[in-house]
């Protein structure tokens, strides 16, 4: 389990009785208000109150934080997200503590860089995460699971596709919970990107985030495979364009 003095409350068993199908209809909740950070940014967001610290040292200028629109939530939060939220905007959209994200991704790469490549295991639901989280699968040597998480791919040695991570990263604890789940069931760390309406209780290690949006999706898991690779001592050879896809 993960260590960091804020990870989250030890893992609950009490798994969801069918995962697929709570995924299928909350997956539909807030999708009205934020599907994809491209359209909810505003123009004038590039000087948006993100942060209580305007000097913290951050890995990448605030101004493509707000860009990509990571650090925009739903109009929903839930009480375990509420300490990572820096406000709330006029249009009731949440918005994100940025500088908390990034010093989340930095938390997270030093967890995961104490695991073997191949015992990493990142899935993603969502459309818009599918390609980064290949992306950074493909980056840091770990496997991918994207699209429908098959039932039993982590608890079922019978299937074919079953496997044996030490670690899963999510990107939507609320899409992908059959393998947080599955997680559970076998007493693996989960490190998951958490929006603003997500519950944490089954999570180990938040990283607070917009995680409906294609940008977003796309810039946290670029910092967080080139962070992987620095602690490594690799050459973070990446580059933002290599995880965005042209969906």
């Amino acid at each position: 389990m993960s260590e960091n003095e804020d990870s989250e409350a030890e893992l609950e068993e009490a798994p969801v009785e069918d995962a697929d199908a709570d995924a299928e209809s909350a997956e539909a909740v807030d999708e009205t208000a934020v599907e994809d950070a491209d359209e909810a940014t505003e123009p004038a967001a590039q000087t948006e109150d993100v942060m209580p610290d305007e000097d913290a040292d951050l890995l990448i200028p605030v101004e493509d934080y707000l860009a990509a629109g990571v650090h925009i939530g739903t109009q929903q939060k839930t009480q375990d997200m509420e300490r990572f939220i820096h406000r709330v905007r006029t249009d009731g959209l949440y918005v994100l503590d940025v500088s908390t994200t990034d010093d989340r991704i930095r938390t997270a790469a030093d967890f995961l860089a104490n695991y073997d490549p191949e015992q990493i295991l990142v899935t993603s639901s969502r459309q818009y995460g599918r390609f980064p989280a290949e992306k950074f699968a493909d980056a840091v040597g770990a496997r991918a699971r994207t699209g429908r998480f098959i039932p039993g791919t982590l608890t079922n040695p019978k299937y074919d596709g079953y496997i044996e991570p030490d670690v899963v990263v999510v990107t939507d604890p609320i899409g992908d919970s059959q393998a947080v789940k599955e997680a559970i069931t076998v007493g693996i760390p989960v490190i998951a990107m958490c929006d603003s309406n997500n519950s944490t209780s089954n999570v180990d290690l938040v990283v607070p985030t917009n995680n409906k949006g294609r940008r977003a999706l796309s810039v946290v898991y670029w910092l967080l495979a080139n962070e992987v690779l620095d602690r490594r001592g690799a050459e973070p050879s990446y580059g933002l364009e290599d995880f965005e896809s042209e969906i």
